[in-house]
């Protein structure tokens, strides 16, 4: 098997793998190196006949924080795949912000997020582009126009605007409110219950699973969701290298739309206290 750097990929009994984000010190941030593991361990999976269903969770109580703004190690590899400007820097981009992603949507298999703690824009995203999320009580998630614009399909498009207008984390009960989440658990139950439910899955035929997600994922195409996802990625470099246009914090790795939410957290945005944010 593979030896992996930032995520841990084992099998686990009754037919389950399960990939876990493991870069505690910077709450699972996901650099290319994350990416590019993650995508391995899907491809082990896939091969796998014995392998049903897939898990992904983090560990330290967090999914993830969203992307890799610039650590020193996510800097660095990013440097050493050598993509030079233009071109070949849009198709880097492009790979990890959206092809991986739509790569695992469509991946064959069932799959599972497992949130607890935050799940901040790429963290939003990883759990999207999974089949199903299950989450902590304690989880607090954070979308808004990111690279992988499933939002309007994961909550609505009125409750899209709604959040990424204002840019505020919600709760693990509003995101199943809104139709993100598909179960919210206790803390102390969510793996247990979590990989129960993968087992209960993974007893199912191969056949009947395969086929129940190629057709609920053609529903979707036929709304046009994945060709929205192409055209908004389009958008959103647009936004981002528009001239004028600032997106992070000064020496941070933050961006300005987190840092609100995170400040509405804390009661310091007009109408809020800490207790109601």
């Amino acid at each position: 098997m593979a030896a992996f750097q930032e995520i841990i990929y084992t099998v686990q009994d009754g037919g389950v793998g399960l990939i876990t984000l493991n870069r505690p010190n910077y709450r699972n941030a996901q650099s290319y190196r994350m990416l590019d593991e993650i995508d391995q361990a899907f491809d082990l999976a896939r091969s796998d006949e014995d392998v049903r269903i897939v898990l992904v969770r983090g560990v330290g109580g967090v999914f993830s924080t969203g992307h890799d703004l610039g650590t020193p190690e996510g800097v660095a590899y990013r440097e050493a795949l050598g993509a030079e400007p233009g071109i070949q820097r849009y198709d880097e981009f492009k790979k990890y912000n959206l092809d991986l992603l739509v790569k695992w949507r469509n991946f064959p298999k069932p799959t599972l997020a497992v949130v607890e703690g935050y799940c901040i824009y790429a963290g939003w995203m990883l759990a999207a582009c999974m089949d199903v999320v299950f989450a902590a009580e304690d989880a607090q998630f954070l979308g808004g126009f990111v690279e992988y614009n499933s939002i309007p399909w994961d909550i609505g498009v009125r409750r899209a605007k709604e959040l990424c207008f204002e840019s505020r984390f919600i709760s693990a009960d509003e995101a199943a409110r809104y139709g993100f989440v598909n179960r919210v658990l206790p803390q102390a139950e969510l793996e247990r219950e979590s990989v129960a439910w993968a087992r209960r899955v993974a007893e199912n035929s191969p056949a009947a699973l395969r086929m129940a997600k190629i057709q609920m994922n053609k529903a979707q195409d036929a709304q046009g969701f994945s060709t929205a996802l192409e055209d908004s990625l389009g958008d959103y470099c647009a936004m981002m290298w528009m001239p004028g246009t600032e997106t992070r914090m000064t020496g941070t790795r933050r961006l300005l739309t987190v840092d609100l939410a995170v400040r509405g957290r804390r009661g310091e945005r007009f109408g809020l206290t800490p207790d109601e944010a």
